[in-house]
């Protein structure tokens, strides 16, 4: 649906023909003028009217409507195409889900789609009309304040996941909570965040980088106003920062991982040694009770009087003994 649809003059916005074409028209005139058209999952049919007033490219028409997308930038005849995952970080359920921002930006024009809860476009509009000093410079200010506000939320993400991520390292060391059965699957599902929010951050570094005028393709893209590209560029130093980061956790859960593991194989090699020492011992006894309890009569002093504890004494002995061989090995 339509979430919002307003004329940006100077800075300031005014009241304009509530059909598209006539608005688009009537920005184009007055020179210093845009329209910016907020769509929420759109269906097809309410798509097809805005695609078709605004000269959007089929195929990203086609991408805006099916979400999905990895993020990316591209660059039509008449319109400039990027595609955002904001995330959020649930800490009740310590898990991240992403959405989309999908945003057409052409001659006096911005439309965007939003696919999912994650999206900070609503509060992005309202601080720029609060700003006309930033929204005067048009569509471009609108793709920047979009940009800037997904990669700073991701740099407050990643600090979460950091947080959460030296509680759950402290639970893997800790001696009483560390050996438990689900430490394993805890720490795998924390990476599975790991890797959702990675799909967000690493695929943005190129289109950003083409903004800022640093990438491959050449130092100016269209429709994009050369001015913003100092802007572009402080985008692109936070979102390589929340890369870096990312890359950091990725490598530390794994580690974590690893040292769990070879952590449980120590323990459950502890408990063998025990479990082996404990055996050693009852099998003594065991031994010596079976052989005087075969029942012959030609047994070493079978009818001495002293044979019940002399016996009893020699199993206590060796057992003391193992006793004191298996503690100062480690193994009890």
């Amino acid at each position: 649906m339509i979430v919002d649809c307003a004329i940006y003059r100077e800075g300031r916005r005014t009241e304009g023909p509530e059909d598209f074409s006539d608005a688009l028209e009537e920005a184009r005139a007055s020179g210093h003028a845009f329209v910016w058209i907020g769509l929420h999952e759109p269906t097809e049919a309410e798509f097809d009217k805005v695609s078709q007033e605004f000269g959007l490219h089929p195929l990203a028409v086609e991408d805006a409507l099916k979400a999905h997308q990895r993020p990316k930038l591209e660059v039509y005849d008449d319109s400039l195409f990027l595609v955002l995952k904001p995330v959020v970080y649930e800490q009740d359920s310590d898990t991240v889900s992403s959405g989309e921002v999908m945003v057409f930006m052409g001659d006096s024009f911005v439309v965007t789609v939003r696919h999912g809860e994650g999206a900070p476009l609503g509060a992005v509009r309202h601080r720029l009309e609060a700003d006309p000093d930033v929204l005067k410079h048009g569509p471009t200010a609108v793709l920047y304040s979009i940009a800037d506000a997904s990669v700073d939320h991701y740099l407050e993400v990643a600090d979460e996941l950091q947080a959460d991520l030296e509680i759950l390292e402290a639970e893997v060391f800790s001696p009483d909570v560390g050996g438990s059965r689900n430490t394993a699957s805890r720490i795998y599902t924390f990476k599975r965040q790991i890797l959702e929010f990675r799909r967000a951050t690493g695929p943005l570094a190129l289109p950003i980088a083409r903004l800022s005028g640093a990438g491959p393709f050449g130092t100016t893209v269209p429709f994009v106003d050369e001015s913003a590209q100092p802007f572009f560029r402080d985008v692109n130093d936070h979102l390589t920062r929340v890369n870096e980061s990312v890359e950091g956790l990725d490598r530390l859960v794994s580690d974590i991982l690893s040292a769990h593991l070879a952590q449980m194989s120590v323990r459950q090699n502890d408990d063998m040694r025990k479990i082996s020492a404990w055996a050693a011992m009852a099998a003594v006894p065991t031994m010596i009770a079976g052989i005087y309890g075969m029942n012959f009569d030609h047994m070493p002093e079978l009818h001495w009087v002293w044979t019940y504890p002399a016996v009893i004494g020699l199993m206590v002995v060796l057992e003391f003994g193992l006793y004191r061989m298996f503690k100062r090995r480690g193994w009890l």
